[in-house]
């Protein structure tokens, strides 16, 4: 651009305009003047046409005004979405569900060169809603309730209801009433939600996104805190940021690679038997030796664990075997007892059974030598005399670390899809397709299969 060239002209400013309601001659200011199809005066509560220079009434309403308090006032300006915006318009809206009513509040946004974006608030969620550029392409489907593709995103339909215009405030671009009625029909990706509002023969398909009401406080300069949020909201983001999916196929991939490591150690190990002994417990000669020792073994090779197994065929009694692993080159011991028994029987409720004829220990890093096992028997009083089998193995693999990693991985993986069940299952319990509704569906479609 040349220096004698003048600067092109830039978008108009926002036209202002003072008017009068014609009945109660209260004053009326149009903020986006030109663009307003009707205003609602604040104080008689009629509906003007602001396309006519003298504001002919088109209808009133009779409401307490304390009845309805809008969260952000009329005039009210902030900056959203790096836009500066004036709020101009509000209205409530209603529907009834099963002789419920449920109330929104719908505030509207003017910018003279964005033009028009809505607020809508339900017990403390907000949305950010723009008319959408393009029609979505729908998909309808008995089992789904259908769903919308738009922008490539598919949106899974949520409800559809009648929803109803009670109060109204403000200007507005489209001719506004109390009364008027439109079906709306919802879908949801969250944190999106993709409306369409059919009234008459007119269909109109907005975009959603979900706000916290701080990041409103915060945009307008409100005072005070925002309303606390009730409840799950249609497409309210859910807590759980990690994908649920990729949580599972993490935990698959090292549930995998502790089985291979199981595996190796197992492959490994020796599990080599160094004592097979049977012993018969007699009560008379262990009052004279209640110990004795078994026959010296050789663990040889590096540091290991050692299983020390016992057999006992008890019915209905018990033995306990005091032990005691020596290393007889350097005196070193490890001392355990075990017990052994096994009861059954009969009941009001029918057979039972406790406990069982054989029992296990693993002694940890034990390390190579010659060794004996130290053993003191005593049994059940009304049991004389029981034979039991005694076996010692070198170098056994031991799987409980394995157990308790693989408990530690599956814990999270399991509370995270716990808490991402719970919040979805919230959310469509509001909806048109309820989870028990859902499984009643399939229960049905698997009866009738």
């Amino acid at each position: 651009m040349s220096a004698g060239t003048p600067p092109l002209p830039g978008p108009p400013k926002p036209q202002v305009k003072a008017l009068n309601c014609p009945k109660c001659g209260a004053a009326i200011t149009l903020r986006c003047f030109g663009q307003a199809e009707t205003v609602v005066c604040g104080s008689c509560r009629c509906i003007l046409d602001a396309k006519d220079p003298n504001l002919a009434i088109l209808q009133q309403f009779e409401i307490k005004t304390s009845d309805v308090k809008p969260f952000i006032p009329l005039g009210t300006r902030g900056k959203l979405r790096g836009t500066d915006y004036e709020v101009i318009g509000f209205q409530r809206r209603h529907i009834t569900v099963e002789g419920i009513t449920y109330s929104w509040h719908e505030y509207l946004l003017f910018n003279p060169y964005k033009g028009f974006r809505y607020l809508t608030e339900y017990n403390g969620h907000w949305n950010d809603i723009s008319i959408c550029k393009q029609l979505p392409m729908l998909d309808s489907g008995f089992s789904t309730g259908g769903a919308a593709n738009y922008l490539g995103e598919v949106y899974r339909h949520f409800q559809t209801s009648d929803a109803n215009t009670d109060f109204v405030l403000g200007e507005f671009p489209w001719q506004v009433r109390v009364g008027e009625h439109a079906v709306v029909t919802d879908y949801v990706h969250p944190p999106r939600v993709l409306s369409s509002e059919k009234l008459d023969k007119e269909v109109t398909w907005s975009i959603g996104e979900y706000m916290y009401g701080r990041e409103i406080w915060d945009s307008f300069k409100l005072p005070g805190s925002p309303p606390e949020a009730i409840g799950v909201y249609e497409n309210q983001p859910s807590p759980v940021t990690t994908n649920v999916t990729s949580v599972w196929l993490a935990f698959a991939a090292f549930a995998i690679f502790l089985l291979a490591l199981m595996a190796g150690f197992d492959l490994r190990a020796k599990k080599e038997p160094v004592l097979h002994e049977t012993y018969t417990y007699n009560r008379a000669d262990a009052k004279n030796e209640p110990s004795f020792v078994s026959d010296v073994f050789e663990l040889s090779g590096r540091t290991s664990n050692v299983e020390v197994k016992t057999y006992a065929p008890v019915s209905n009694h018990w033995i306990y075997l005091n032990y005691a692993l020596i290393n007889q080159d350097t005196g070193q011991a490890w001392d355990f007892g075990r017990e052994v028994s096994y009861y059954y029987g009969y009941d009001s409720d029918g057979s039972w059974t406790e406990g069982k004829q054989n029992d296990s220990v693993v002694i940890p890093s034990v390390p190579p030598g010659h060794y004996y096992l130290r053993i003191e028997p005593e049994a059940d009083p009304s049991l004389p005399n029981i034979s039991y089998t005694v076996d010692v193995i070198h170098d056994v693999p031991v799987f409980g670390i394995y157990a308790i990693a693989f408990v530690a991985l599956l814990v999270p993986a399991l509370l995270i899809s716990l808490r991402a069940y719970t919040f979805e299952r919230s959310r469509w319990s509001e909806s048109d397709h309820p989870p028990v509704q859902l499984s009643a569906m399939t229960g049905s479609s698997e009866d009738d299969s």
